[in-house]
This record gives structure tokens, C-alpha cells and sequence, in this order.
């Protein structure tokens, strides 16, 4: 640890801009916002709880690549942390006490020895800091007290999972504060899925939390969810003269649960079908086979969501490997692809229950004109409503940001780049 006003001289004196170029980038501006997002959140961690010894750290949001609705089938994910994160100035706490505050909410105490899973608690920030300590202890971790606050970029009810996050700077503060960072990023998420399902209340697959604990692109396998297999892929896709651009579309999620629910619903009658309680682990071959009984079986938009699971654990690998080999044109075709497939098999664009409304699509079509051979879009997420990506040249940037803002409103279109660090102790 450090004294915060030590820490604060040597923000200022630019004495940690090699650490903090290794995360943000190297561009003076950049740097320049995160020396004062830094000593904004230092000054209000020492107004909240006075002077004293410091440690920061950072957890990303994350971007879903490919692999569309395919982790609830034991399928496989190309994911990747992004260059939006939480920082947490944190201190040792007193007592049994943790003292938890993110900017714009109410402060949170509460004693690491009380950790009863509450119906009250379900929904909050709360639950989250009990069921990672929890998780923790179960696992073996030592854990304590700690003061934190917390002030995020990640955006919330974008597709880029600011829970998500939340949960991996959590649980890495325990990593570092009572465990000499030894917590592995796979256990963090992990545990950061326990206190989101049990502590928190939400039936969350693993996805967001391996991207953001684990950081840059990782290729993830949930054949065994228990104990998925996440092979780490480090591309730069700057060095390629492309930026990831994330376009919130302005549609509103309320009332799409059942949406969200009949895609696993239908990808499980075909799964059943074969015997089975997940499509994983059913081939091409054996599903074409069988089409002469399936089809009329079972309903038609159900095979079509199963295609599309069967079509996409292949391009996730496609994907993958195109990254680990450098071929970056290849790639973005297989971007391309899944896109398309999410579109006409998946159908997760738009829900059926409005027809008349239809953000993604529409924003899907504006992207595609304007880009052209300038990029490749595709749904970002779960869908229906929220978010599109873009991989767009690093030239045609500028334009595509001034187009779509001009149509849809100012700030929609968040420019990114994927970093190559998970959750990390930064100072």
C-alpha cells in the first residue's frame, strides 16, 4: 500500500504513466483523463474515509465477438475485456466492517461475518459484495474488511457488463488485500457468477465474468460450466487499423425476458429430440440426419435457433484460430457470418411481440450502408433491444460515429479498443 497523498504527487508528476499506458493506451489525452479520473477518485476515497494507505484497482467491461447464444448450450465463446473500466481506491477496513461506496449510490456496510442470503438484498450491489466474500470462503480464500470506492466508465444496460465487472473488482480486491493476488482471474469470475445467481438473483451464464476477470480475447469452452477451459488469444486489432465501435440503439429491454427465455426453451426441444438436455455435443451430420423426423416435430423456429447453435460453436473456432494466426481479413468474415446467423436463425434482432419496432435492425442497416467494405456489424449480446457492433477502420471512424449520431442521437457510439488485462491491482 501506499499513503494517498504520496500516491496523489506521483499521479500528478506522471511518475505512473507507464502503468498506466500498459492499460489505456499511450495517447496524451488519454493519459491526461485518467491522472485526473485517478486523483478525483483518491481525494474522494480521503473525504469518505480520511487519510490513510491506499491500493487501486481496475476490472473491465467486455464485448461479446462471437458465439452468439451458445453458453447456455455447454457451447463455445469468443469474448473480450475492452478498454471502458472500474477503478476501486481501497483501504483496510475495521473491525469485521466493509465499507463500500460507487459514486451516485447510496454508501453500503456491512460485517463480513453476516453473509445470510436475504430476498431484500436481492437486486442490489449489496448482494454482490456478500456473495463474493462468500464465494471466496468457500473456495478457501482468506477475506476481511476493506474500504472501497468505486467510480465506473463501464456503461450501464449496454451489452458491455458493468455487473460483470463490479463482481471481478470485488472479488481481485480480496485477491489482493488477503490472498497476495493468488486468486486465479477464472476463479474470480467464477465466484463473481455465484453471488450474481444465488446472492444477487439473476441466472447468469459465465461469460461476462471469465472476459472481464480474464482480460483480452479469451476463447472459452463450457462443456464442463463447472470448470470451463479459457484459452487467453493477445491481438492488438489497432495494430490492424481497426477500432471496435459499440452502438447503443436506444431500445429498451423491459419485456423481453420471455424473448431472451424461449431461446434456450427452443434450442432444449431440439436438444431433447436427441436425448439430451443441451445441444452440446450433437453434430452437423447427426442433426441433418435426423431432419426428416424433426422437422414438423418439433416447432420450426426451434430448429432454426439450433442451426444457427450448431453453425456457430464452428465459426467461434474459426474465429478464434483466425486471431491466434493472424489473419485478421478472415476473421472479420467470420464476424460477418455470425452476424448474419443471429439474424436469420437466432432471430434475436427484434421481438415478435413488437413488430413495428425494430432499433437493431434498423441500426444494423444504417451501419451497413454507411460502412460498406469500411467494416462488418453484427447484434451485440443477448439482443432484441440495446446494442450493435462494429469493427470499423481506424479511417472511416470519425465519419461512421458523426453518421449514425446524427440519426440516432449524440453519444450513442462508443469508440473502443480491447484491452489486454483482466481484473489487475494497478497500483
Amino acid at each position: 500500500m501506499i499513503d494517498a497523498k504520496e500516491l496523489k504527487t506521483k499521479l500528478e508528476n506522471k511518475e505512473f504513466d507507464s502503468v498506466l499506458s500498459d492499460i489505456y493506451g499511450r495517447e496524451e489525452d488519454t493519459l491526461a483523463g485518467q491522472r485526473k479520473r485517478y486523483l478525483a477518485a483518491i481525494t474522494r476515497y480521503e473525504e469518505l474515509f480520511g487519510e490513510g494507505d491506499v491500493e487501486i484497482y481496475s476490472a473491465p467491461g467486455r464485448t461479446e465477438i462471437c458465439g452468439n447464444h451458445t453458453d447456455h448450450q455447454h457451447g463455445t465463446v469468443l469474448a473480450a475485456s475492452i478498454n471502458l473500466d472500474a477503478i476501486a481506491v481501497v483501504g483496510m477496513g475495521d473491525g469485521d466492517i466493509v465499507d463500500f461506496v460507487s459514486e451516485g449510490y447510496e454508501p453500503i456496510r456491512l460485517d463480513v461475518n453476516e453473509l445470510d442470503i436475504t430476498e431484500e438484498a436481492k437486486g442490489t450491489t449489496t448482494a454482490l459484495i456478500k456473495g463474493v466474500i462468500k464465494g471466496m470462503q468457500d473456495r478457501g480464500y482468506k477475506t476481511g474488511p476493506f474500504k472501497a470506492y468505486v467510480t465506473s466508465e463501464v456503461l450501464s444496460g449496454s451489452g458491455l457488463s458493468s455487473s460483470a465487472a463490479l463482481e471481478s473488482i470485488i472479488g481481485t480486491i480480496l485477491s489482493g488485500l488477503y490472498n497476495d493476488m493468488t486468486v486465479s482471474p477464472v476463479d474470480v469470475a467464477i465466484i463473481g457468477q455465484y453471488a450474481e445467481n444465488v446472492y444477487f438473483g439473476k441466472p447468469s451464464g459465465l461469460m461476462d465474468q471469465i472476459a472481464c476477470s480474464v482480460g483480452d480475447f479469451v476463447h472459452i469452452d463450457f462443456a464442463d460450466p463447472k470448470t470451463p477451459v479459457v484459452t487467453k488469444i493477445n491481438f492488438d486489432i489497432t495494430a490492424e487499423g481497426y477500432r471496435l465501435c459499440i452502438v447503443d440503439t436506444k431500445g429498451s429491454h423491459a419485456n423481453l425476458t420471455d424473448d431472451y427465455a424461449a431461446i434456450t426453451i427452443d434450442m432444449r426441444e431440439v436438444a431433447s429430440f436427441f436425448g439430451k438436455e443441451y445441444l452440446n455435443g450433437i453434430t452437423m451430420d447427426e442433426f441433418i440426419a435426423a431432419m426428416p423426423k424433426l422437422y414438423g416435430k418439433v416447432g420450426d423456429r426451434s430448429v432454426l435457433r439450433a442451426f444457427h447453435y450448431l453453425t456457430e460453436v464452428a465459426r467461434v473456432s474459426r474465429a478464434a484460430d483466425a486471431l491466434r494466426e493472424k489473419r485478421f481479413a478472415d476473421f472479420l468474415e467470420v464476424i460477418r457470418e455470425s452476424g448474419n446467423s443471429s439474424y436469420k436463425y437466432l432471430q434475436n434482432v427484434y421481438s415478435n411481440k413488437y413488430e413495428q419496432t425494430q432499433p437493431v435492425p434498423t441500426t444494423l442497416m444504417l451501419s451497413e450502408h454507411y460502412l460498406k467494405d469500411n467494416g462488418v456489424c453484427r447484434v451485440h449480446g443477448g439482443g432484441f433491444a440495446g446494442t450493435i457492433q462494429a469493427f470499423v477502420k481506424e479511417e472511416a471512424v470519425a465519419g461512421y460515429k458523426e453518421f449514425i449520431e446524427n440519426i440516432l442521437g449524440e453519444g450513442v457510439c462508443h469508440v473502443l479498443s480491447i484491452r489486454k488485462q483482466g481484473g489487475i491491482k494497478v497500483l
